[in-house]
């Protein structure tokens, strides 16, 4: 978001822009492939046998994601939507464990979307501030454009999640507005292990879609 280096200067950050959408791009135009959609590609058959060994991100009692109809029916989407709120709650948890460099952010997130992730969390890190409390996230969309490469978006809700300073343990109970609806535009690619890895992602804080 354009206006993160402001936010995290006045210690202000909202509390999930959880995806790290960090930067001037915004979600309808960064990645233009995710708004497009050929029927006539085949859905990748998901290979339950190749799981692989996933990191332990387990959010602390007072936090949690909330993943609102985040199931399709169709077992490769779902894979892919599982993958992709996997990469949102590693972001979160990072920013809970004040590490930018926590390994379960690069496990489901590479690239672009690794950078900007970690970029997010040190911006919580250096204003000395976590989170607590609701992020939930719905309306998904899937668009499967190979076995190998797909795009997700989806909004997120965080009225019910608040800046906690470090220090003091006191939460910032900001009244909730449109800006506390974000919309995301991620683009996922499946690795050698068969992790949905986020490669892409761009954040739009007020869009039409999410807002009530």
């Amino acid at each position: 978001m354009s206006a993160a280096a402001a936010i995290v200067a006045t210690a202000a950050l909202m509390a999930t822009a959880c995806g790290g959408g960090y930067g001037d791009s915004r979600a309808g135009d960064a990645i233009p492939s995710a708004d497009i959609h050929d029927a006539r590609t085949p859905s990748p058959s998901a290979d339950a046998s190749a799981e692989p060994h996933r990191p332990d991100i387990t959010l602390p009692s007072e936090v949690k994601d909330d993943f609102e109809s985040w199931h399709t029916g169709d077992p490769t989407e779902d894979v892919i939507l599982a993958d992709a709120g996997r990469a949102q709650t590693a972001t979160n948890y990072a920013i809970i464990k004040g590490n930018p460099d926590e390994p379960a952010l690069a496990f489901y997130r590479q690239g672009d979307a690794l950078v900007s992730g970690a970029r997010w969390v040190k911006s919580f890190v250096d204003a000395g501030i976590t989170y607590t409390g609701i992020v939930r996230y719905f309306n998904p969309t899937v668009v499967i454009y190979s076995e190998t490469s797909a795009a997700v978006t989806f909004c997120t809700d965080e009225t019910k999640a608040f800046n906690k300073d470090k220090k003091t343990q006191k939460v910032d109970k900001t009244p909730a507005d449109n800006d506390s609806y974000v919309y995301y535009n991620t683009h996922l690619k499946r690795n050698r292990g068969g992790v949905w890895q986020t490669t892409e992602l761009a954040s739009d804080r007020g869009n039409a879609k999410c807002t009530p």
